[in-house]
């Protein structure tokens, strides 16, 4: 079990490559979604205290225990576990964080496919002449072809397996290095034209001024899920990129610039689109199709519409790539652990990703009578198991190992920060996070 050879060129790399982990469908598809459907700024609000109370500490506690072991997710578990006396079993953690991102990369791989084929669609005017009925049949009519769908997938997957098969340096820091400034450049050019439609303080005003009263157990349960899925937290990714991470870099400044940048993406994406959905006078609680069927009715009588939805889906697939390229990483370097090399990884990672993502995208055409759990679609369950179920079991896991199990000294020195903040650190993680982790999933089980 030795340590990781590979380290991130920069302090600037390591940010960049943590937001690319965390900025993706969370920010720009799910978070305008999950808003529209639970209350605007009450589900905003209740987004940023899950933030505040457990995904920082957690973010923190998952990128030390990488930073400390400075191995692969399963060696660095089982390795500081080992240092301290405890079991080695601990390593399975790691195990549990890479089936968990198998299966989170299954159904992004297939929603981010989607963008494709609208990023083509936009920029060919496919949209302009369509009515809202036959722009939303188009939607439908997409979704129930199994091959249009597939040929997406696939096509993301590979972008995606590509880049990891080149490495650390030579592959996903030289493309985050060039694709999330040009993220922030779209995105604040999207507000910019956001500003000028008669929208914009509507969206404004749904997204900051809440009304607590639109609150359920089902936006609390939601907007925990979304904290720990937007941060790309509590399944070994960040544990990843922690070993590789610059010996003179501050973790908590560093965690800090990611929570403030990932926030500042899925506000700046709310107010473009809502401000688009309210000058058009539209409901902004559309589901998972706000994206892929409000924004293309809206934009079709805009001027220079075709332009800016182009735009708006280039962002999407820029935003989604980078994501997805960090989330396959920490998979495919267990992999090499066990003395693969990396195209090979990629290549194992890849073609399993594509089959698990099968029922995703088939749930919509071939396997759409198909309905489990609470007549869950195959899609649904592909996305509410890593995300609401298996990412704040893993965060919960994870926070218990931080604080219970990594020896004081070694979990100081990683952080980085001082006896001062470790302490504080530590009670939040062990008398807030772990408590309100155990309690929320509670009510969630007690609810389904």
């Amino acid at each position: 079990m030795s340590e990781v050879v590979e380290r991130w060129g920069s302090r600037r790399a390591f940010i960049i490559a943590v937001t690319g982990a965390a900025v993706g469908l969370g920010n720009i598809w799910r978070f305008p979604w999950m808003t529209g459907e639970n209350g605007g700024a009450a589900f905003l609000l209740l987004y940023v205290v899950f933030l505040a109370l457990l995904g920082l500490p957690v973010m923190v506690a998952e990128i030390m225990i990488g930073r400390a072991g400075r191995r692969t997710p399963m060696q660095a578990l089982t390795f500081l576990a080992r240092d301290v006396g405890k079991s080695r079993h601990w390593g399975l953690l790691g195990l549990f964080g890479g089936i968990t991102l198998f299966f989170i990369l299954s159904f992004y791989s297939v929603v981010s496919g989607w963008s494709i084929e609208y990023l083509v669609e936009a920029f060919t005017g496919g949209f302009a002449s369509r009515t809202p009925q036959e722009i939303g049949s188009a939607f439908e009519n997409f979704l129930a072809s199994p091959g249009l769908v597939l040929l997406n997938h696939s096509i993301f997957l590979f972008l995606t397996m590509a880049v990891v098969a080149s490495g650390v340096g030579s592959g996903l820091e030289r493309l985050n290095n060039l694709l999330m400034p040009l993220l922030y450049l779209l995105l604040i050019l999207l507000v910019g034209y956001a500003f000028t439609t008669s929208g914009f303080t509507t969206a404004l005003s749904w997204l900051f001024k809440p009304n607590m009263s639109a609150l359920t157990l089902t936006a609390i349960f939601n907007a925990m899920g979304h904290a720990f899925f937007t941060l790309a937290v509590g399944a070994g990714a960040l544990m990843a990129y922690g070993a590789y991470m610059p010996d003179d870099q501050s973790l908590p400044r560093a965690v800090i610039t990611v929570a403030v940048l990932d926030v500042a993406v899925a506000l700046l994406a709310g107010i473009a689109i809502f401000s688009i959905v309210f000058s058009q006078g539209m409901d902004p609680a559309s589901g998972p199709g706000l994206m892929f069927v409000t924004l293309p009715i809206a934009f079709a009588d805009l001027p220079g519409g075709a332009l800016w939805l182009g735009c708006f889906f280039v962002l999407l697939l820029l935003a989604t790539w980078t994501s997805s390229i960090n989330l396959a990483e920490p998979m495919v370097a267990m992999l090499g652990s066990a003395g693969l090399t990396r195209p090979l990884g990629a290549l194992i990672i890849g073609v399993g990703v594509w089959l698990m993502g099968l029922p995703s995208a088939l749930s919509f055409s071939i396997w759409s009578d198909v309905r489990l759990f609470n007549d869950m679609t195959l899609f649904d369950l592909a996305t509410t198991l890593p995300i609401d179920i298996m990412l704040p079991i893993g965060g919960l896991l994870i926070a218990v190992f931080s604080v219970w199990v990594v020896a004081p000294p070694r979990a100081m020195e990683a952080i980085g920060a001082g006896e001062r903040f470790y302490r504080v650190w530590r009670a939040v993680v062990r008398w807030i996070s772990i408590p309100l982790l155990i309690l929320v999933l509670l009510g969630f089980f007690l609810m389904k």
